[in-house]
């Protein structure tokens, strides 16, 4: 179950709630006329019949209502904010679904914890509203203000349906359009999401809008360096593989056609200028470190280790990070590992690593149940003790 009141509560702490319930008893007053946009076809009569019948309801009314037509409150709340464009009824429409969303949240238990289905009805109503909300420029900064961009990948990494993935990246979609907003996305880790979600995706509709949002990370991004990330962690997470199987395929969008090629054309050019420090780079950002040939490679490391200190030590902090807290033994090894190369290969690595906390980290993981993660936080740590590496080279 996805408890939506949850993110009401978030939004509680980061927003002066006497400014917001001062701006919603203004709105709450001025009543709409749903007969109006019923008669001008914005809106069916089955929406129209129940918003008429949710709006005269008494509170406790309205619990009876909320869990037994669950289904249908959501759907008229989407239908009302998709077919109607009006600034004083959308607020309206807004003030009504927020709160709807505090009396679940009041009635405890039974009513403020609803079921996988029911929940997934509300949570793609506040989608929707987000949707429309992220079209204007000013809200895209007011949101990732409030930490919504992790909102949206909590949404995404909890395996929700294809509609609300679709929902949720078509916000990113929206966010990339902004070149600020594409730097500030770059420390989310969107591209590994999206890829994982394009390679299982089975609706055109949800291919269609991770690759428009990939392009506009490579096309809006106004810095050199923000577009040669994005264009990395794509190659990273395989991407380009994706987007070579795609093509293969006949689409009858355009647009479909058209953000393939432009993508391939793209990434093809960053392949062209790949190093062997722009793949490990990438592949740490990432998250998923898996034994790829820089990991064990001695020319790579006594070439790049120190590289590892450039942007203020960047790179080991990742590292040290996902010593912390990946839950994946293969990305613990190589973790491991990959610590005690640097401070073999960089004279003052040991001190840098015992100040970022990675040598208590890798002492953790001696006792670690998988044998791979014990074998290689025990070689990191021999290397972290060992001053003269001739003497552990010969031996």
């Amino acid at each position: 179950n996805i408890h939506i009141m949850d993110i009401r509560g978030a939004v509680d702490a980061a927003v002066p709630t006497n400014i917001i319930a001062a701006k919603a008893a203004e709105v709450r007053a001025n009543k709409v006329n749903w007969q109006s946009y019923l008669q001008g076809q914005m809106i069916s009569a089955e929406d129209c019949e129940f918003i008429k019948k949710f709006e005269l309801a008494r509170s406790e009314e309205k619990q009876v209502i909320l869990s037994k037509e669950g289904n249908q409150c959501a759907k008229t709340f989407l239908n009302l904010m998709a077919h109607i464009s009006k600034e004083q009824t959308v607020q309206y429409i807004l003030t009504m679904i927020d709160d709807t969303l505090q009396k679940l949240r009041a009635a405890g238990p039974e009513t403020g914890t609803v079921s996988a289905s029911d929940s997934s009805q509300y949570v793609q109503c506040v989608a929707g509203c987000l949707q429309l909300m992220l079209r204007v420029n000013e809200y895209r900064f007011a949101w990732v203000e409030a930490d919504g961009v992790n909102c949206i990948t909590a949404v995404l990494n909890n395996k929700c349906g294809f509609q609300l993935q679709y929902q949720m990246i078509f916000c990113i979609w929206l966010l990339a359009f902004n070149p600020q907003m594409c730097e500030y996305l770059r420390r989310y880790n969107v591209v590994p999401a999206l890829s994982d979600i394009l390679q299982e995706s089975v609706k055109e509709k949800v291919t269609r809008i991770i690759l428009a949002g990939f392009r506009n990370l490579l096309e809006k991004s106004a810095e050199r360096e923000t577009r040669q990330e994005y264009a990395l962690a794509m190659i990273q997470c395989k991407v380009l593989k994706q987007l070579e199987n795609l093509d293969q395929q006949k689409y009858d969008d355009e647009d479909i056609s058209d953000d393939i090629k432009f993508l391939l054309e793209k990434l093809g050019e960053s392949v062209q200028d790949l190093s062997s420090f722009d793949e490990y780079s990438s592949e740490l950002k990432s998250g998923r470190l898996e034994w790829s040939p820089v990991h064990k490679s001695e020319k790579f490391w006594r070439e790049n280790a120190v590289r590892l200190n450039e942007k203020n030590y960047e790179l080991l902090k990742i590292l040290t990070r996902l010593l912390e807290v990946s839950d994946d033994p293969q990305v613990l090894a190589v973790a491991a590992h990959d610590v005690g190369e640097y401070v073999r290969h960089y004279p003052r690595g040991k001190r840098v690593i015992e100040q970022l906390g990675g040598k208590q980290l890798v002492m953790n993981h001696m006792h670690h149940e998988d044998q791979q993660v014990r074998y290689n936080a025990l070689l990191a740590v021999q290397k972290l003790m060992v001053h003269n590496w001739y003497v552990l080279l010969n031996t």
